[in-house]
């Protein structure tokens, strides 16, 4: 950048090359110092839908039909249709490329969501997309409650033109909270069921029928060539008609006329004619695609089609590269290539980068193939590489040896207890390079971790599933998903007292103590930590552990001298076996309580002293939940300067470690400061950023209770331009 004296003496600035600027700008004459400002990320514009077929055949009028839905102009009031079908007609690929076809009326995204309805794992929990869609626009984690996730999302569509897939509904509830509800949006929802009860929010149905037999042809036609169609008409004629009208149907039958080019039609019509053994939920108007199917996994090489068994097998629906690999026991390489042979016969869709899914109907053939294969396997009592349970082994064992490494990453304190793998470390676990990209994996992971937590039961796994639970206390401590929290501690407690391991089972029960202390159930959580306790009598540490719980607990309650007593013990239980984090811990929350007990000059001193040892052993996160109270504790004793100091530390130090809700909770604290010292309105100031703070990780309640405060200050007084005084934003 070159700047221009003018005659004036005003500096003009120029920017040459290739670069841009874009952000925060600050103009002034002379600068003396630095200016630092600090940009939150961008984040893209949502295109999700999935990828549909180059020319949608057959289904000009459904088009149109959907045009009409949304009248002149959809801009106006929201609108909502519904999709109906019988399975593999082709609703998804209508639904998206109709929305893609209106993608500059929404600017502002398009978002996907597949239910799941008939998965075989049952319907996905609408809070599951819900998250998935706040995430899209940078809030994360999402709220606890369903309800407050639905008022959220209501919320964040409101200022914005969206257009809404959801896909394989099950039912009309599992709808309604994922409807935004906002002018300028459009959803639409797929289905194999009618949905009427959507009819009561306002939604038009479009029913969509098996295509025409001429479209089914000219699908067929494109595919194997109009010539090879036209030389055996009448043969094509019977595999249209043998595929029922469904394009998934029709697909899979030209990959693999096309596939066997010296091959006449009419020996594939034969077979497709043939048999009488068929997957009865795959029974589409009195049609089947159990043999088309059958027929497309006959010509994948051996390796190919055990793989596609055990992915069929699989707790969910999409599925990563790397896991294919852990399941072949292959690199990632040879893994690729069996996923190309997949998809070459239109089995699997590859869904982006190293990630893929089975479509519904697909996935359920995949299942009885799998089941088939694995009863063949035991019948014939092969070695244990090749059976499918020990290719489900490796996979949990990778999972679990993967997520450790996270947890040693971003909580090495907590990293402590015994790991049992029943495999050999063929697979490296994953490796992480530093605490952002942990929790980054173990966010995009959440929902892998989640099916696999439950389906270690199914397996047999007890202690693999407490152990999982265990390795998966930073998602929980950072994120904080309160509904999987408990699920995974309920699991993983029914494990560790499955193996009789006691030690797991007093883990379970402190760490899903504290998940069930943070969704709000006070009393099952003290019974938790009471429970806890007991087992632990002579384990001093476990002890201490479970006093921290029940401390906590007493501390929600508004019984703060019970609190203060527990944590008293925490510490002296904790010193006397030389564990310096953990007595500093409980000085930070002794000094919390304190604080809340109106006693903040005895607070200071607990506080500086946990802030000096945790900073001793690099802890910055807890050191800088300790500059925050600190802040407060000097506010609330009239020394500004430093508590303005410290406040602005730990501010610095959360975003660094992507923790959103306390970087709310520290702005909070600042404009309890800022109201204590008589400044009105950069308290206020102070107040609305935390708000907006909470408000990205959909923490309602505490986003409420600064509402309410914020109310009484009246009408908002417009704030100059540039930064208040106090903790840099």
């Amino acid at each position: 950048m070159t700047g221009a004296e003018l005659p004036s003496g005003v500096v003009r600035n120029s920017l040459t090359g290739g670069g841009g600027v874009g952000g925060s700008v600050v103009q002034a004459g002379t600068i003396n110092g630095g200016v630092h400002l600090v940009a939150r990320p961008v984040l893209p514009t949502p295109r999700q839908l999935p990828p549909g077929p180059r020319k949608l055949i057959g289904r000009n009028a459904d088009l149109a039909a959907l045009d009409r839905s949304l009248g002149e102009d959809c801009g106006g009031a929201d609108t909502t249709v519904v999709v109906t079908g019988p399975a593999g007609v082709g609703k998804t690929a209508l639904a998206a490329r109709w929305l893609r076809g209106l993608a500059g009326r929404f600017p502002d995204g398009q978002l996907y969501a597949d239910l799941r309805g008939y998965a075989p794992g049952g319907p996905a929990d609408p809070a599951e997309a819900l998250g998935a869609f706040l995430r899209a626009f940078g809030i994360s984690p999402a709220p606890r409650s369903l309800e407050e996730g639905a008022a959220l999302w209501r919320s964040v569509a409101a200022e914005r033109r969206i257009a809404v897939l959801l896909d394989n509904a099950s039912t009309a509830a599992q709808v309604r909270p994922l409807l935004p509800g906002s002018d300028g949006t459009v959803v639409v929802v797929t289905s194999r069921r009618r949905l009427t009860g959507l009819g009561i929010d306002g939604a038009v149905f479009r029913g969509l029928e098996p295509l025409a037999p001429e479209a089914s042809t000219e699908i067929l036609a494109e595919r194997v060539g109009e010539r090879r169609v036209a030389d055996e008409s009448d043969a094509a004629a019977e595999v249209v008609d043998a595929c029922a009208g469904l394009p998934l149907a029709i697909c899979l039958a030209a990959a693999r006329i096309a596939a066997r080019p010296a091959q006449s039609l009419a020996a594939t019509a034969e077979k497709l004619g043939r048999g009488a053994d068929r997957l009865a939920v795959l029974n589409v108007e009195g049609e089947t695609v159990q043999e088309l199917l059958d027929a497309s996994y006959g010509v994948l090489e051996p390796e190919s089609a055990r793989l596609y068994g055990l992915l069929g097998l699989l707790p969910f629906a999409e599925f990563t590269l790397e896991n294919a690999a852990v399941l072949a026991d292959l690199d990632l390489t040879g893994a690729d290539r069996l996923l190309d042979g997949l998809i070459d016969v239109h089995l699997l869709e590859e869904r982006g980068p190293e990630r893929f899914r089975f479509h519904d109907l697909v996935r359920l053939h995949a299942r009885a193939r799998g089941a088939a294969d694995r009863a063949s396997a035991t019948t014939a009592a092969t070695t244990a590489t090749a059976t499918t349970g020990t290719a489900f082994d490796r996979l949990v064992d990778w999972y679990l040896a993967s997520t450790t490494a996270a947890e040693a990453v971003v909580s090495p304190s907590h990293r402590t207890l015994a790991r049992d793998y029943l495999t050999r470390p063929v697979h490296p676990a994953r490796e992480f390079a530093d605490t952002t990209r942990a929790l980054e994996w173990l966010d995009e992971e959440r929902d892998r971790l989640a099916d696999l937590l439950r389906w270690s039961e199914e397996l047999g796994r007890p202690a693999a599933a407490w152990q999982l639970a265990d390795a998966m206390w930073p998602l929980f401590l950072r994120l904080r998903p309160a509904r999987l929290w408990v699920e995974a501690h309920r699991i993983g407690l029914r494990g560790a007292r499955a193996v009789g391991d006691r030690t797991g089972e007093l883990r379970m029960l402190t760490s899903g103590g504290n998940g069930l202390r943070n969704a709000g159930d006070g009393e099952e959580a003290a019974d938790w930590f009471a429970e806890a306790l007991s087992l632990a009598r002579d384990q001093p540490l476990a002890q201490a552990n479970a006093l921290y719980g029940l401390s906590q607990t007493h501390r929600m309650a508004g019984r703060l001298t019970e609190a203060a007593d527990c944590l008293g013990r925490v510490v002296e239980l904790r010193e006397a076996q030389g564990q310096l984090r953990g007595s500093a811990l409980a000085r930070l929350a002794h000094g919390e309580v304190l604080l809340l007990a109106d006693r903040a000059a005895e607070a200071v001193e607990l506080l500086e002293r946990a802030g000096r040892e945790l900073s001793s052993i690099g802890d910055d996160y807890e050191v800088a939940r300790a500059r925050a109270f600190l802040g407060l504790a000097y506010g609330l004793l009239g020394a500004y300067d430093r508590a303005e100091t410290c406040l602005a530390s730990a501010l610095t130090g959360f975003r660094a470690g992507l923790s959103v809700h306390w970087e709310a909770r520290t702005l909070e604290f600042a404009g309890q400061v800022e109201e204590r010292r008589g400044r009105p309105e950069a308290a206020r100031t102070r107040f609305e950023q935390s708000r907006a703070r909470y408000q990205d990780v959909g923490a309602a309640a505490e986003a409420a209770r600064l509402t309410d405060r914020l109310a009484a200050y009246g009408p908002a007084t417009p704030v100059p331009e540039g930064r208040p005084d106090g903790p840099s934003v």
